[in-house]
């Protein structure tokens, strides 16, 4: 559930006989190196030559980006040239995706960003203040001046394009871009990661509780919205239109944030399923579900939160999965009051990659094995025909495997301690290195139980080896556990992972 990251996937079509037709997200009217660059006064006639490109760019930030004003007249500035705003809006989206744009997003964060000369100057009247021990007044002032200064000059482009009209959903646009450009190395350096946590932490204040509202999907949605839920699905991808009826249809819910700004527009997406006990498989989930079958309230005191997928990449990093579960139990708690047990079936990413990578080790040194005893080697060297390690690393890649009912059963045991282990023991500055495991243990879940083929997918075996695994919301004690596990990073555990963790400790030399 970070990126929601972990979640964020290539999207897929609902193929539907009413699936609107896909549009461009913009159209340049300019071909040739620069394309993208002729919005209003953008100076068209500067390509001429191999440099055009970069001066048109230039221009187009220095008309755009305000200066900052003095400190002393911080608060008599001008108002925001809402037409540079809008020109900057209508040729960055002229612009093609990937290079062009990302250059153009380095120069903003390499040109309009801190005045590093101000900064030092007024860092040094701070000390200044702090070392003739001024009074309190005067030190405060100069605090606020070098505040002042270490804001940098595109964060005020980006304020006034959050106060146009379509401004929000462009910033999203753009950051959704410039985390594409970081993640291909288009766009790098500590400027450009700098500016993406600036436009970050701007859009986490945008996108607040307070500007959000929740709303539930039903058949009867409109079909725009339909279809951006099932193009956005990340975790269990729709397949058709009535996979796509069945996840919003009886004893299952589906529910979305939208802001105020962007009415109807889904930005993180939370599916449901309504069941009698804590689920152990997807399959059971997402299989065919009668439609006309009306809900029985005797049948329903457990909710299973099965996806949680975000729509929109530019908010990556932005606090929203969290506010959505916990406004999601308040509407369940409010329909069905006998809810009692809360709980995820969650995927593993990662923990095949995790698994290869530990048998490659082992294929290194000869008759070395650490992550199997002696009995389970013997076991899959006899069904496999091969030394274990170097036989699985081909299997796991393949997902040949699964096809062995023989194999399945022999990896039954040891892949679930190394699995308990990965999601228990394996860390990153000390939190859990998985990622939807950190995002559900920050929430105050209780890492739960791991389930031995909960999912036969070609992408739940890719991913995870078909496990996954539930964490479990003990509504009384989540705050408890967020604070522990943020605080000094202990991960709450039910007595199976523990056990599992026992036998991996007891079983493995790493």
């Amino acid at each position: 559930m970070s990126r929601l990251g972990p979640f964020l996937v290539a999207p897929r079509l609902l193929r539907r006989p009413w699936a609107l037709p896909r549009r461009p997200s913009g159209v340049s009217i300019v071909t040739g190196p620069c394309a993208g660059l002729a919005g209003p006064g953008a100076a068209a006639s500067l390509c001429s030559g191999p440099a055009a490109p970069s001066l048109a760019m230039e221009e187009l930030l220095s008309r755009s980006v305000p200066p900052l004003p003095p400190y002393e007249t911080r608060e008599k500035a001008p108002p925001p040239a809402e037409l540079r705003s809008a020109e900057f809006m209508r040729s960055y989206r002229a612009l093609e995706a990937g290079p062009p744009r990302a250059e153009l997003l380095t120069r903003l964060a390499q040109d309009f960003g801190v005045d590093h000369g101000r900064v030092a100057e007024f860092s040094a009247k701070v000390l200044q203040a702090r070392e003739l021990q001024r009074e309190l007044g005067a030190l405060l002032q100069a605090e606020d001046r070098l505040r002042y200064y270490l804001c940098p000059r595109y964060r005020g482009l980006f304020q006034h394009l959050g106060r146009l009209e379509g401004g929000l959903r462009f910033l999203m646009e753009l950051r959704g871009d410039l985390v594409q450009a970081l993640a291909a190395r288009h766009a790098e350096g500590p400027h450009v990661r700098e500016m993406n946590g600036v436009l970050r932490s701007m859009l986490s204040e945008w996108f607040s509780t307070g500007f959000l509202s929740l709303e539930r999907v039903t058949w009867q949605s409109p079909c725009e919205v339909l279809q951006k839920i099932s193009d956005s699905e990340a975790v269990h991808p729709v397949r058709n239109w009535i996979d796509m009826k069945r996840r919003v249809g009886s004893y299952r819910r589906c529910y979305f944030f939208a802001h105020c700004a962007i009415p109807g527009e889904p930005l993180i997406v939370l599916h449901v399923a309504l069941t009698k006990e804590i689920s152990s498989s997807i399959q059971a989930i997402v299989k065919e579900v009668p439609p006309l079958e009306k809900e029985d309230m005797n049948k329903i005191t457990t909710a299973i939160f099965y996806s949680i997928s975000l729509t929109q990449q530019g908010l990556q990093g932005v606090e929203l999965g969290t506010h959505l579960i916990k406004r999601v139990v308040k509407e369940l708690q409010g329909e069905f009051p006998q809810i009692k047990v809360f709980s995820s079936l969650s995927p593993i990413p990662g923990f095949t990659k995790w698994l290869i990578g530990l048998l490659t080790s082992q294929t290194k040194e000869q008759g070395r094995n650490e992550l199997f005893t002696d009995a389970e080697c013997q076991e899959i060297s006899e069904i496999t025909g091969d030394p274990a390690a170097e036989k699985l690393k081909r299997l796991l890649t393949n997902n040949e495997w699964v096809r062995s009912e023989r194999l399945v059963e022999a990896l039954h045991s040891p892949f679930m301690r190394l699995c308990a282990w990965y999601l228990y023991g394996e860390k990153h500055r000390g939190y859990a290195l998985n990622p939807v495991a950190n995002f559900h243990l920050q929430n105050g879940a209780v890492l739960w139980r791991i389930n031995w083929m909960a999912d036969t997918s070609p992408r739940g075996i890719t991913a995870s080896c078909g496990m996954m695994v539930n964490y479990r919301y003990f509504l009384e004690d989540t705050a408890s556990n967020s604070a522990g596990y943020l605080g000094t990073k202990h991960i709450k555990a039910s007595e199976q992972i523990l056990s599992l963790v026992s036998q991996f400790q007891q079983n493995s030399k790493l």
